[in-house]
């Protein structure tokens, strides 16, 4: 009687144990999965961060290119930096009026 209820009690631990094993298999292939997902992501993100920086290169390439022949052709040439300047709003309320007087 001892020894079956031993067994049983065996019996049982031994079940629970599989069926943790099984849910720790399964949560394991998630995380797996998840991983993967982040691994596909960050390479995506690797490839376009180099595409973006390469169109960026051809980029300041031309740009210097077109600075360089608009210097040799001697064409004056304004640069603005527009992060220098902050936007303004201007009322033009004023010189409405004054055009519209007869």
């Amino acid at each position: 009687m001892i020894r079956e209820h031993l067994c049983r009690e065996y019996l049982e631990e031994i079940e629970r144990l599989e069926r943790s094993i099984v849910e720790l298999e399964e949560r394991i292939n998630e995380l797996k999965m998840q991983l993967q997902l982040k691994v596909d992501e960050a390479n995506s993100l690797a490839i376009e961060n180099a595409s973006l920086r390469h169109k960026l290169e051809l980029m300041e390439r031309r740009e210097k290119a077109l600075t360089d022949l608009l210097r040799s052709l001697k064409v004056p040439v304004v640069r603005i930096d527009e992060d220098a300047f902050e936007d303004v709003d201007v009322d033009l309320g004023p010189d409405l009026k004054d055009d519209q007087k007869p």
